[in-house]
């Protein structure tokens, strides 16, 4: 009962450090988008996706060096499934109005977002990650950039009267946001980390396991970042950022969480994962990809994340 309570308090502490750091990587990343004179949802995409799947990224490095490669596909899929059903139903409900999405999603972000899916989903299909496949995805992840950036140069740039005043275009204010991300990112990252530790603990004092601690707790975990960054970011009013992460960190999940550690060695794919939990991930892309079809998010699809993001959760534990 003591290390349960322990390991408790460890959790809620490294919560709020997590929730508190985003905040501070919220407002850098959205300072940087003006300076730079990108919208918002590129930001998402890039800067704000990738920050946020550190998490995602070190533990998999850490499961092949402590012998349990299998945890990386179960935490990439898990943590998929938890971004698309949880952290963007949470920005549908939570937002006073449906989330609009200005930018052109149809053109290179979702069709990248809905074939990275699917492509996960093909490689995992013989029980196995190759090296081979973690070239390619690799490769994968330095095309979605490429495009994404080279989208971001046909909008508009911020008006300079647009700026808001504490924010100037000069090299000191950018260097200064960054610094301000660079730091945000290692407290994000260990605010993550001991959240992990603290839930894998307390889920092996509950004899809950292994397997579905990885697709459930694990990557419930490490997609803390992406949920907190999607709370703060849409309590301010800047719900397109909050949809631009989950698509960016998706992608640099099943491309770059999945290609590196496969660079390391072959990676197996484990039956419950690929039985149930891929198949949930590629309908929850779908999901989303019909869904912003109309450029916006309403609460009533938010809930219906919820719902199935709930039936994932029950399913994996048995309850259902």
């Amino acid at each position: 009962m003591q290390e349960i309570l322990l390991y408790s308090l460890i959790f809620a502490a490294s919560l709020a450090l997590l929730a508190k750091s985003s905040d501070f990587f919220t407002d850098a990343a959205e300072k940087i988008g003006l300076l730079l004179g990108l919208p918002a949802f590129i930001i998402g995409v890039t800067i704000v996706a990738i920050g946020t799947s550190i998490p995602e990224l070190v533990s998999s490095l850490v499961s092949i060096s402590e012998g349990a490669p299998e945890f990386v596909v179960s935490n990439v899929v898990g943590s998929n499934i938890t971004n698309i059903f949880l952290v963007i139903g949470i920005a549908s409900v939570i937002g006073k109005q449906p989330i609009k999405i200005t930018y052109d999603l149809v053109s290179v972000d979702l069709p990248l977002f809905v074939g990275s899916a699917f492509i996960l989903a093909l490689e995992g299909a013989d029980g196995r990650f190759t090296l081979g496949e973690a070239i390619l995805s690799i490769i994968g992840y330095v095309m979605y950039l490429f495009y994404t950036v080279k989208g971001s140069g046909e909008a508009p740039e911020t008006p300079e009267e647009d700026l808001p005043v504490h924010v100037e275009r000069s090299k000191r204010a950018l260097i200064q946001q960054l610094l301000i991300i660079t730091l945000s990112s290692v407290f994000i990252y260990i605010g993550a980390r001991y959240t992990i530790e603290s839930i894998i603990k307390l889920s092996e004092l509950l004899n809950i396991g292994k397997e579905i601690i990885a697709v459930t707790v694990v990557a419930f975990g490490t997609s803390l970042p992406e949920l907190a960054v999607t709370i703060n970011a849409t309590l301010k009013g800047k719900a397109e950022l909050a949809v631009g992460n989950v698509l960016g960190s998706n992608v640099f999940n099943t491309f770059m969480v999945m290609g590196v550690p496969g660079l390391v060695q072959e990676l197996p794919v484990p039956p419950l994962v690929q039985q149930v939990s891929v198949p949930t991930m590629v309908a929850g892309t779908i999901l989303l990809f019909f869904a912003t079809q109309d450029q916006e998010l309403t609460i009533w699809e938010g809930w219906l994340f919820f719902i199935l993001y709930a039936w994932f959760v029950g399913h994996s534990f048995g309850f259902l």
